[in-house]
């Protein structure tokens, strides 16, 4: 897989919603991971929230999309990261320590759950990214 940059949208309890309708106006296919799906105990009143959606379309669109985690203030108009993901380590890594670098680390690029390594960081210009790296 190569790597990928894209928009990733952060909603306030709607991101299914949202996602859905995005789908309806752009196509292509929509994988919802709610909270509860990684078998890890979701937060109080998370269970049925998203914790990841992607919609890839025929064109080449990527967009992702979660609800808000637990204790992140969700306000519209700073409510988009960007993402790079994709399987090649050490391409991303280096990525990871540039974007972070002078910056401030949120998630540190580690293992998470869901079996990816996965760090979310603010850069010094204010940019949110996160880094997905897959099958590691």
């Amino acid at each position: 897989m190569t790597s990928r940059l894209n928009p990733y949208i952060s909603f306030s309890g709607d991101a299914k919603q949202a996602m859905e309708f995005y789908q309806e106006v752009f196509g292509g296919g929509l994988a919802v991971n709610t909270y509860d799906a990684f078998g890890a105990e979701a937060p109080p009143g998370y269970a049925d929230r998203i914790m990841h959606a992607m919609l890839e379309t025929a064109s080449g669109f990527t967009l992702m999309g979660a609800d808000s985690p637990p204790g992140m203030e969700h306000r519209p108009g700073n409510n988009i990261s960007v993402s790079l993901s994709g399987d090649d380590a050490a391409e991303l890594r280096g990525y990871w320590d540039k974007l972070s670098d002078g910056g401030t680390v949120s998630v540190p690029l580690e293992k998470q759950m869901w079996g990816d390594v996965f760090g979310m960081c603010t850069d010094r210009f204010g940019i949110t990214w996160m880094v997905n790296i897959s099958g590691q």
